[in-house]
């Protein structure tokens, strides 16, 4: 593989979650779109996301669950007992047009990146990161666990020893479930104590090989720099992978709705940056993220960095025409968006105090040995 490639399609375009859900902003397509508005994607780095088969799926999810899925797709209702056995049609994980096609879309950019990876190189697939997915349940917005099945697909091309690294605000439980106790996985999250799923304590080690740092509200750029050089970048190294999955989430900027952290774009860009040469395989996943112009200007941004290619500093009309197109209704954000939303990419740093918690919990951890 020569170059980094891209995982996209056209069903994230309209497809939504509903008309109040925090999945009713655009994505996928937005990034898609920037991308390509800044010449950066051409035809041979883009692969179009095949849409995974049951039968790949069934290799962590049970086939109950996945049956029930297709079936609510294609009645549009969910029974009670839908309800509740695999929480399918819930208020977080409601009935949508695409409920069975568009997770299991992005799971199938994940599982060929799994395939792909197999010689090396780098692949970059915005729709995944729906780490909170069950083996029978849908769970916190997400139906699939396409990084439980980008890791399955590793394995199964011969990959050995994968360090995931998980930088959205929310802890990856459902990678958790899949991946604890495997001394051959190492698992770095840090998250936003206290908030959904309210796990991933520090104490909270997974069956030895899950290194959880819960981080205080208003977390910065400075305190992620200090946790990226203190323990992601330290165990990262001395695990020595085969592999490297990073989920980016952009629930962690300062604008997004759903978390109290405090970061920049710039903070998750650089624990990317960091990472990058590590080991031979990358794979880098979406995640959370329910401010539309946030995660359409990181996420942009982090197929530069895989690229090596710079953020003008005046942004293209045709790049400041695609910011401007978006809507984030139903939230005070969307009424009168700053400009700089739609004329840069790059956040101001936030930088702030290195609080003595984010200090400790690091010093923890970093002197913590796993499996």
């Amino acid at each position: 593989m020569l170059k980094p490639q891209f995982i996209g399609h056209e069903i994230f375009r309209h497809s939504t979650y509903g008309r109040w859900h925090p999945l009713r902003v655009p994505r996928v397509s937005t990034v898609m779109d920037l991308t390509r508005a800044l010449g950066w994607l051409p035809q041979d780095q883009f692969i179009t996301s095949p849409r995974a088969k049951p039968s790949a799926l069934v290799n962590w999810h049970t086939s109950d669950y996945i049956a029930a899925l297709q079936r609510v797709e294609q009645e549009q209702e969910a029974k009670e007992s839908d309800r509740r056995r695999h929480d399918i049609g819930s208020v977080t994980n409601p009935v949508f047009a695409e409920i069975f096609r568009r997770p299991a879309t992005a799971a199938g950019g994940s599982i060929l990146a799994g395939e792909l990876l197999r010689d090396g190189g780098v692949i970059y697939n915005p729709a995944g990161g729906t780490h909170h997915g069950m083996p029978d349940r849908a769970n916190g917005f997400c139906y699939l666990n396409d990084p439980v099945l980008a890791m399955l697909s590793l394995r199964h091309h011969g990959v050995r020893r994968i360090a995931y690294v998980d930088i959205d605000a929310h802890h990856p439980d459902g990678v958790e479930v899949g991946f604890g106790g495997d001394p051959d996985c190492l698992m770095i999250s840090v998250h936003e104590a206290r908030l959904w799923p309210r796990t991933g304590g520090i104490e909270n080690d997974g069956g030895g090989n899950a290194f959880n740092l819960p981080v205080p509200r208003g977390f910065n750029d400075s305190e992620m720099a200090f946790v990226r050089d203190g323990l992601i970048l330290p165990k990262v190294a001395a695990f020595r992978p085969d592999a490297i999955v990073l989920l980016c989430g952009a629930d962690g900027l300062e604008e997004d709705p759903l978390s109290h952290m405090a970061l920049s774009n710039n903070a998750q860009l650089d624990v990317l940056r960091g990472l990058m040469g590590m080991a031979p395989r990358l794979l880098v996943l979406g995640g959370g993220g329910y401010n539309p112009w946030s995660v359409g200007r990181l996420w942009t941004q982090v197929w530069g960095v895989l690229n090596g290619l710079e953020v003008p500093e005046t942004l293209p009309k045709a790049v400041e025409d695609v910011l401007r197109a978006l809507r984030f209704d139903g939230n005070r954000r969307g009424k009168n968006p700053p400009v700089h939303w739609f004329t840069t990419l790059q956040d101001v740093p936030r930088e702030g105090p290195l609080r003595d918690e984010v200090k400790a919990g690091v010093q923890r951890l970093a002197n913590r040995l796993g499996r």
